[in-house]
């Protein structure tokens, strides 16, 4: 924590130290890096503006020691440009005083999750950071994708929940000559109205009733490069021509501003759904479908791909099993046998959340049959007849295996009552015996994507 307002300083770190976290504080940027090269930690939460620096002496700082370590920005007096330089130069985020700790907790705890899974990525093979897979269908889609990057054409990326389509936008984003400038990702259901189109295009001071300072957009933090609008079918209707604009005359109109600002970003859309369906069926404009559709891509299913499955789930294997077992573990052949009758409704999403229960779950190195019984005889689809005919697993495989942390337990838990519920966070709650809000912050401290979640 660094921040020249000793109270706050003093306060955030009480609350953080209460809530478990191990909490080192600074009054000044100097004494900051000092003890941060003395001490290096996972987060650092700076202050803007101090007596001896700013907090973007702060974040340089930090990144000659340590590169990956994620930093989150408190200001005060936030200006635009001032926000849109700290997100150039790496932060994290970008919270306006007054913050209360919960918000700030919640901010910590997702950025850590992401800031931990990239470096885990790092840490493996180079494979580990595109698709997986020998299939033909996949090695003709990457290629694709490859000689794309090099245009500055906007792509559609279509493809069924679950196959990776994030993934394949950052694909394109580091085979493209933008790489070096930043890939900001925008979950087009994750707001509502009021709410996303300032996300988007941001928005000026006093331009609505709360607006206490400037807010930059998503389009402004991704300038020169790339800007990922997650399931764009699900944009209201009514924000649909204001995109289209941008994506027509290259430049945006914040809200509460008189003039338009020039744009310099590639936007690549994802759907889930059919957006030629829905322009039959009036509910997403032709002329957005029309003007996102210069590259159409399409992810192939994991059961259009079978014989990837193995080989994807070796690879959650590697990326979930705990240090002290590293290389240990492996996949029978009646549970590799299992994996490819299965239809994987949830794609390769499902396939990576049952390893990593079964990880959790298991008490040998050998992954065995049993540990998918429940799994797969849920109903799906006709083709796990096959599936549905395994012994019932003993009671024994279903506890957790000594050393299984209680996070990753509650984690695990909830997992599979999302899927249980098919995303429903209500019903989760009810079977969960805890209150809705409760399930929702566990959702966002988990970084858990529900489907359908209500």
């Amino acid at each position: 924590m660094v921040d020249d307002e000793i109270s706050m300083c003093a306060a955030l770190d009480a609350n953080f130290r209460r809530s478990g976290w191990q909490v080192v504080t600074s009054n000044g940027v100097s004494d900051a890096l000092m003890k941060f090269r003395q001490s290096p930690c996972s987060l650092v939460v700076t202050d803007m503006r101090m007596g001896d620096g700013d907090g973007i002496d702060v974040l340089k700082g930090v990144r000659q020691v340590a590169p990956d370590t994620a930093v989150i920005f408190l200001t005060a007096y936030g200006t635009v440009p001032e926000a849109v330089l700290a997100m150039k130069e790496g932060a994290c985020d970008y919270l306006m005083k007054p913050v209360s700790f919960q918000q700030l907790e919640e901010t910590a705890h997702r950025i850590l999750g992401r800031s931990f899974d990239a470096r885990r990525a790092d840490a493996n093979d180079k494979q580990t950071q595109e698709f997986l897979g020998e299939s033909g269908a996949l090695g003709s889609l990457v290629a694709r994708a490859r000689r794309v990057a090099q245009t500055e054409a906007d792509i559609l990326i279509e493809a069924e929940s679950g196959t990776g389509k994030e993934l394949l936008a950052r694909l394109i984003h580091r085979a493209s000559p933008r790489a070096g400038k930043p890939f900001v990702a925008v979950n087009c259901s994750a707001f509502p109205e009021n709410l996303l189109e300032s996300e988007l295009f941001g928005h000026v001071r006093g331009a609505f009733t709360g607006a206490i300072a400037a807010k930059p957009g998503k389009f402004q933090v991704a300038e020169g490069g790339t800007l990922l609008l997650d399931e764009i079918g699900e944009m209201p209707h009514s924000l649909q021509p204001k995109l289209l604009r941008v994506l027509q005359e290259r430049e945006i109109d914040r809200l509460g501003d008189t003039r338009s600002l020039p744009m310099n970003v590639r936007v690549i859309a994802t759907t889930n759904r059919s957006l030629a369906s829905m322009v039959e069926a009036g509910t997403f404009r032709a002329d957005l479908f029309y003007r996102l559709n210069v590259i159409p891509l399409t992810i192939p299913p994991l059961r259009d791909r079978r014989e990837d499955i193995i080989e994807l789930a070796q690879h959650f294997i590697r990326k979930y099993e705990p240090k002290s077992q590293r290389g240990n573990f492996t996949i029978s052949s009646e549970l590799a046998d299992a994996f490819r009758l299965y239809d994987w409704p949830g794609n390769v999403r499902e396939l990576e959340n049952f390893v990593r229960r079964a990880l959790a779950l298991t008490h040998c190195s050998m992954l065995g049959v049993e540990l998918f019984h429940s799994h797969a005889s849920r109903p799906a689809h006709s083709a796990l007849s096959n599936v549905h005919q395994f012994p019932q697993a003993p009671a024994a495989a279903a506890a957790p295996r000594p050393g299984v942390t209680l996070q990753e337990m509650e984690r695990c838990l909830l997992e599979a009552t999302l899927q249980a519920t098919k995303g429903n966070r209500t019903r989760t709650a009810e079977m969960m015996g805890v209150s809705l809000r409760t399930v929702r912050n566990k959702i966002r401290e988990y970084g858990l994507a529900a489907k359908e979640a209500v």
